[in-house]
C-alpha cells in the first residue's frame, strides 16, 4: 500500500478501485504510514495547533425519526429538554472565560428554535463576542432560515451528510427524509456564505466500501471547510440496537484519507471516537485531525443529550476540564491554539 499512499499525497486523488484497496488495508505498516503522511500535511498547513469548539447542545427535541438515533421523535425513553436564552448565553460566557473562541449551537430538529429565535441569540453572542466564530448545527432549514442567521452574524454551520448513497440512505433514515434535500441544504449554506461542514458515519449498517467511496466523491464535490466523521455507535432504543458498531481502526483509515485528499480541511476529533477508545481522539490528532469539542453544555444537558450508548461526557466547562484536555492535547505532541481556527484559505 505504500505506493498507493504515496500516490495520494502527491496528487490528492486516487481511483475508486485504489480507494477500495485502501480503505480495506488493515495492515499495521498501512496505517502508521498513513497517521505519519496525513500528520505531516496538516503540520504543513496548521502546525501543531489544534482548535478547540465550545459545544452547546441547545436541545434534545427532533421532528426525525432517524434509526440509528438516540434522540430520534419516536424514541420513548429520550429525556427531552431545551435551552432558553439565557442559559445559552450563561454557557458562552463560561467558555469565553475558559478560553474557547468559537462557540457551537447544536440540537435536534426543534420547531421551537424559529429563526427569529435563533437570529436574536446569535446577534447577542456576536455582539458580546466579535472575536469568536459562531457555529450552527441544527439541521435542514430553508434557504432563507440559513440566511437570516448568517446576517444576524452566524459564521459556519455543519450538516453532516451521513451518506451520499441513496440506497444506503432511505435504509436508515424514515421514506419522509431526502437525501437530495439534505445535499440542496448543503449547496445553500456555501452560497450564503456559510463556512460549511459537512461528514458522514463510519460503520452504520449496511454499509459498504463503494458507500464510503460515494461519500469521499460528495466531500469532492462540495468542497466543504470542515469534514466530521465518527463510527457509528448503537443505541439500546434504537431498531439498530444489536448492529456491529463502527470501528477505531477504519475511523483512523478515512481520516488520514481524507486529510491527505482535503488537505486544509478542518478535521475534528470526534466525540465517537474518544467513546470508543479511551486514546480515540490522541489517535485521531495523530491522524490529521486538528479539532476538539470541548462540551460547554450544562451538566444535566449533557447526559441528556444522548445520540448513542455510553457517550463520551467530557466536561469542558470548568477550567480543570480544560487543563486536562491541555494535558491530553501535549501529550500527543500538539498544543492547543487561542484563535478563532477558520479553515485555511
Amino acid at each position: 500500500m505504500t505506493e498507493l499512499i504515496e500516490k495520494l499525497c502527491k496528487t490528492g486523488d486516487l481511483s475508486d478501485n485504489e480507494l477500495k484497496m485502501l480503505i480495506a488495508d488493515t495492515a499495521v505498516q498501512t496505517a502508521e504510514l498513513l497517521a505519519k503522511r496525513a500528520d505531516e500535511v496538516r503540520r504543513k498547513y496548521y502546525g501543531n495547533k489544534v482548535f478547540l469548539r465550545g459545544l452547546i447542545e441547545i436541545s434534545s427535541y427532533c421532528k426525525n425519526d432517524c434509526l440509528y438515533c438516540g434522540i430520534r421523535r419516536s424514541c420513548k425513553s429520550a429525556e427531552r429538554y431545551r435551552l432558553d436564552r439565557q442559559q445559552i448565553l450563561d454557557c458562552a460566557d463560561i467558555g469565553y472565560k475558559l478560553g474557547l473562541r468559537t462557540f457551537v449551537m447544536q440540537g435536534g430538529e426543534d420547531a421551537f428554535f424559529t429563526d427569529d429565535y435563533m437570529c436574536g441569540i446569535i446577534s447577542e453572542l456576536r455582539q458580546r463576542y466579535p472575536d469568536c466564530a459562531i457555529t450552527l448545527s441544527l439541521g435542514e432549514r430553508s434557504a432563507e432560515s440559513y440566511r437570516k442567521m448568517k446576517e444576524a452574524g452566524a459564521d459556519r454551520y455543519l450538516l453532516r451528510h451521513e451518506t451520499a448513497s441513496q440506497e444506503l440512505y432511505s435504509k436508515i433514515h424514515p421514506a419522509e427524509m431526502r437525501l437530495d434535500n439534505r445535499i440542496k441544504c448543503l449547496y445553500n449554506l456555501k452560497e450564503t456564505g456559510f463556512q460549511t461542514g459537512s461528514g458522514f458515519m463510519v460503520g452504520v449498517p449496511f454499509q459498504t466500501a463503494d458507500d464510503i467511496i460515494k461519500d469521499i466523491r460528495f466531500l469532492q464535490e462540495l468542497q466543504p471547510h470542515m469534514i466530521g466523521i465518527g463510527p457509528f455507535i448503537p443505541h439500546k432504543d434504537t431498531p439498530f440496537r444489536n448492529e456491529k458498531g463502527g470501528t477505531l481502526s477504519l475511523t483512523l483509515r478515512l481520516l488520514g484519507i481524507l486529510r491527505l485528499m482535503f488537505p486544509k480541511v478542518l478535521l475534528p476529533a470526534t466525540t465517537a471516537l474518544g467513546t470508543i477508545s479511551p486514546v480515540g481522539r490522541e489517535l485521531g490528532l495523530k491522524t490529521g485531525c486538528n479539532v476538539i469539542m470541548p462540551n460547554i453544555s450544562p451538566e444535566d444537558a449533557r447526559k441528556k443529550y444522548n445520540l448513542y450508548d455510553n457517550k463520551l461526557i467530557s466536561g469542558g466547562e470548568t477550567a480543570e476540564g480544560i487543563s486536562l484536555l491541555k494535558a491530553e492535547i501535549e501529550a500527543a505532541g500538539y498544543e492547543i491554539a487561542d484563535e478563532r481556527g477558520d479553515c485555511v484559505k
